[in-house]
C-alpha cells in the first residue's frame, strides 16, 4: 500500500493479539487512556460486527469462511490505511490463520508495528467465555492453541496475573525501552 501523502510518516500499530476472551479489548482501552497520543483502537470484533448478524447460517460454512477470510483482509488493510494516512493504532487481533499472520508480515511492511501477545490461561479463559455468554462455548479453547505460534512478540502479558490497566502500564513501560520493534521484521526474514 501507498501512503496517501508521501511526506506523511506512517503511524504506528500496537498489534495486540491473543484469543477470544484474553482481555485485549479491555487492554486497549487502557492504552488509549495511557498513552502520550491519541490512538484509534481497531478490533477485529469491530469490523465483523459491521455486518448484519445471521449471514452464517445463511450462507453455511463454506462460503461464510470466504466472507470471513475476506473480512480480516479487509481488516489488515484498513489498519494499515490508518497508519500510512499518520495515525496511530491499537489492533486487536486473534490471529488464528497461518496466512492471516503472513498477510499482516506483507501489509505492515514499511510500518512500525509493535507485536504485542495477550496471554491468559486457558482455565480462565472456560470461565471468562462462560461468564460473557456472548461467545459461542470453545472458541477460547479453539483459538489457545493457534494465536500464538507466530514466533517472537515484541512485548507479551498475562490477563490473568496483571489488570488491563496494570496490562497497559506493561506495555507503555516496555516501548520506551525496546527501541525499535523486531519481532515482524524477524518473522519476515524466516519465511523470505
Amino acid at each position: 500500500m501507498e501512503p496517501p501523502n508521501p511526506d506523511q510518516t506512517p503511524g504506528r500499530v500496537i498489534l495486540l493479539n491473543g484469543t477470544t476472551s484474553s482481555g485485549k479489548s479491555s487492554v486497549a482501552a487502557q492504552l488509549l487512556a495511557q498513552l502520550d497520543r491519541p490512538y484509534f483502537h481497531m478490533p477485529v470484533d469491530g469490523i465483523n460486527a459491521m455486518r448484519a448478524d445471521g449471514w452464517a447460517d445463511r450462507l453455511g460454512p463454506e462460503a461464510f469462511g470466504a466472507v470471513l477470510e475476506r473480512t480480516v483482509l479487509g481488516f489488515h488493510r484498513a489498519v494499515a490505511g490508518m497508519a500510512l494516512a499518520g495515525n496511530d493504532v491499537v489492533m486487536d487481533h486473534v490471529l488464528r490463520e497461518p496466512a492471516w499472520f503472513t498477510d499482516c508480515l506483507r501489509v505492515f511492511d514499511g510500518i512500525e508495528v509493535v507485536f504485542v501477545g495477550v496471554h491468559c490461561p486457558l482455565p480462565e479463559l472456560r470461565r471468562r467465555e462462560a461468564a460473557r455468554g456472548d461467545r459461542e462455548p470453545g472458541r477460547a479453547e479453539f483459538h489457545f492453541t493457534r494465536v500464538h505460534v507466530h514466533g517472537d512478540y515484541d512485548i507479551e502479558c498475562d490477563t490473568s496475573e496483571l489488570s488491563p490497566a496494570a496490562c497497559a502500564r506493561h506495555i507503555i513501560d516496555r516501548l520506551t525501552t525496546i527501541g525499535t520493534p523486531r519481532a515482524l521484521d524477524l518473522a519476515r526474514k524466516s519465511v523470505g
